[in-house]
C-alpha cells in the first residue's frame, strides 16, 4: 500500500470553491474503494487525483524537452533564421494594418 500524499492540504487558502460533476456508478465505486484503501474520504482522494492530473497537464504544456539533435536544430534556426517568405511578409503587413494603424 502506498502512503497517501495530500497535495492540496499544503495550499494556504480556504476551500471555498465548489466543483460538481456526475459520473458513472462504476467510476464512483472505484474512486470510493481507492479512497478507503488510502485512508481518506472520496472527496480528498478525487480532488488530489484531479489536482495532480491538472499539474501534469500544465507542466507538459509549458515545458518542452528536446532530443540533442532537435535542440541543435532549434538553436541553429534561432542563430541563422531563414529570410522571410512572401507569406510571412504579407502576414506582418496585415498585422500592422489591423492592429498598429489608427
Amino acid at each position: 500500500m502506498h502512503a497517501f500524499e495530500d497535495r492540496t492540504a499544503a495550499i494556504a487558502e480556504r476551500s471555498t470553491a465548489r466543483m460538481n460533476f456526475r459520473t458513472k456508478p462504476h467510476v464512483k465505486e472505484a474512486i470510493q474503494r481507492a479512497a478507503a484503501l488510502s485512508g481518506v474520504d472520496d472527496s480528498v482522494f478525487a480532488m488530489n487525483a484531479a489536482y495532480k492530473a491538472a499539474l501534469d497537464v500544465i507542466e507538459a504544456q509549458e515545458r518542452m524537452v528536446l532530443r540533442g539533435e532537435d535542440a541543435a536544430a532549434l538553436l541553429d534556426a534561432l542563430d541563422n533564421p531563414p529570410p522571410p517568405t512572401d507569406a510571412l511578409r504579407a502576414a506582418f503587413a496585415q498585422y500592422r494594418e489591423r492592429y498598429l494603424s489608427n
